[in-house]
């Protein structure tokens, strides 16, 4: 079984994801800020200092991010 961080972590990138492309369906938000959204939070773990205790966990985020903007973890494309 994984961690618990884990599932709260693949919990909490399922409703992040859900949230967003219900955003964008109902038109609160239009597809450009919802990938300013992602674009944000993907640079934020991108600017973490190189020699920091978790910097290879942070690129591995920002991996993650850039793979959703890419399509890579929805059966929807936002």
């Amino acid at each position: 079984m994984s961690e618990p961080s884990d599932v709260s972590g693949i919990a909490a990138l399922t409703i992040l994801e859900s949230l967003l492309l219900a955003l964008n369906d109902h038109k609160v938000l239009p597809e450009h800020e919802i990938r300013g959204v992602l674009k944000d939070a993907s640079a934020t773990h991108e600017n973490v200092p190189a020699g920091s205790k978790k910097a290879d966990l942070h690129k591995a985020v920002s991996v993650l991010i850039n793979s959703i903007q890419d399509g890579g973890n929805s059966a929807r494309r936002i």
